[in-house]
């Protein structure tokens, strides 16, 4: 079973990456959306293996927490009105409707988080904050997606490169963009007409981290097969994972690899 942690749970944007291994019974969730309307919507529709709380998960301190009118840009840092004028769309969707002091959470904290095998995390700019206050559930950890910003969509926002080198110095390695890089066509020229259509300037992405491939002897058994688990199912990395699948191999004695890789053949041929 996986023990995956969703902070910034929100449908807004469709299925969640672990659904097929939440539907198969192989998953639980804890999930948090300070977004009432939208905890409403997750918790009328969750099944028996999920839970869906409504804190704002961060530091422990208090913050404003900022609602927009795009309720996925709502955020705990100020939109970065100055940025939003080159690209079409964001000064509406970044406006402010209002602001809520609140009090954050820190993933350390959470008593119904009992372990922490996948971290899904989409909350707007504050991402790293949550990492530097959840050290001790990230080194439970394997695998996370998290999402990225390659220019500051909020002011004082920390980008990719330092949540890579963060997550880099806590046992992690960068994977892969999932499924890709996000791009935003810049004013004046328009697309097609088309306001969300990107055409060169890379914004923002879902980053996948995962546990250093090369360094596997730091990893439980249990946790070398939620990873196994994790990358198979949700992001195809059939490399990673046969690699992942010698290592028990190598603990166990087991089989796992010739079973793996002959599932992978087949598979192909079909």
């Amino acid at each position: 079973m996986v023990d995956v942690v969703d902070v910034g749970a929100n449908p807004i944007d469709g299925d969640p990456p672990y659904k097929g291994l939440l539907a198969s019974g192989m998953a639980r969730v804890v999930g948090f959306e300070p977004n009432l309307d939208a905890l409403k919507i997750l918790n009328d529709s969750k099944g028996p293996n999920e839970i869906y709380l409504p804190h704002v998960i961060a530091d422990g301190k208090r913050h404003a927490l900022r609602f927009c009118r795009a309720p996925g840009m709502t955020s705990l840092l100020q939109p970065n009105t100055a940025l939003y004028k080159y690209f079409h769309g964001f000064t509406e969707w970044g406006t402010v409707l209002k602001e809520e002091v609140v009090e954050t959470v820190r993933l350390d904290d959470v008593a119904e988080i009992h372990n922490l095998d996948y971290l899904k995390i989409d909350i707007q700019g504050a991402e790293l904050m949550v990492f530097k206050n959840a050290k001790r559930r990230l080194s439970e950890c394997t695998v996370i997606q998290t999402e990225v910003e390659f220019i500051p969509l909020y002011i004082d926002q920390p980008l990719f490169s330092d949540v890579e080198r963060f997550l880099r110095s806590r046992g992690f390695i960068f994977h892969r963009f999932w499924p890709a890089a996000r791009s935003r066509t810049i004013r004046p020229m328009l697309v097609n007409n088309d306001i969300y259509r990107g055409l060169s300037q890379i914004v923002d992405a879902d980053a996948v981290f995962i546990r250093d491939f090369t360094r596997l002897d730091r990893l439980s058994e249990h946790g070398l097969l939620c990873m196994a688990l994790i990358l198979h199912d949700i992001y195809k990395s059939f490399d990673v994972v046969l690699r992942l699948l010698m290592e028990l191999d190598r603990r166990r004695g087991s089989g796992f690899v010739s079973r793996y890789a002959g599932g992978l053949l087949r598979g192909m041929s079909a």
